[in-house]
């Protein structure tokens, strides 16, 4: 266990040095939340416009995918392993290159990572391939967004790795969910 924390932070300071203004500037902005909400609005109002009374039915799945992905990460994980942010960690503080400010004390398993992976690999499961451009979207989505919670010194690559595997974990379940209550209550089949 030692040896993969090590590399873990081998790794985190390999990828997490490679900076300037350029892209401090872009990774911050990836790693906003709150400048995702036209990108969240547009989604859903293309849901109910395309989908009609399914998209009630894809919005609530991809809502719990998200919840619950967010619950585990936030709720459980970090407060279970308390395993310090790289930005909080003194044996790696003078070599981390921040951009923006460090977040909370505990950083595993990384939320922003469980959630947007939740909702990029919830859609990739549910929707038919003709939407393929938007599937590849979603999932590069979601691969810089986790990528900037590195650059920005606030996760360890693992934090990143097990956050997208618990977010893509969530969405395979609730996908599962979708045939079986589209089938079961014909309101949704419209």
């Amino acid at each position: 266990m030692e040896q993969l924390e090590q590399l873990d932070k081998e790794i985190f300071l390999y990828l997490n040095d490679m900076h300037s203004p350029f892209w401090d500037a872009v990774m911050i902005f990836m790693s906003e939340k709150l400048v995702w909400i036209p990108f969240y609005l547009a989604l859903v109002l293309y849901l109910v416009w395309r989908y009609r009374r399914k998209s009630i039915l894809l919005l609530l799945l991809v809502i719990v995918a998200i919840g619950l992905s967010d619950f585990i990460a936030s709720g459980i994980m970090k407060p279970y392993f308390m395993r310090l942010r790289p930005c909080h960690d003194p044996t790696l503080s003078e070599f981390i290159s921040m951009a923006d400010g460090c977040g909370g004390r505990f950083g595993f398993i990384s939320s922003h990572a469980a959630n947007t992976f939740a909702l990029a690999v919830f859609f990739n499961l549910v929707l038919s391939d003709r939407y393929l451009i938007f599937k590849i979207v979603l999932v590069a989505w979601a691969v810089v967004v986790t990528y900037s919670r590195i650059y920005l010194g606030a996760h360890f690559p693992g934090d990143v790795l097990l956050g997208a595997l618990l977010g893509s974990f969530m969405a395979y379940l609730c996908s599962l969910a979708y045939p079986i209550l589209v089938n079961k209550y014909p309101y949704f089949r419209r």
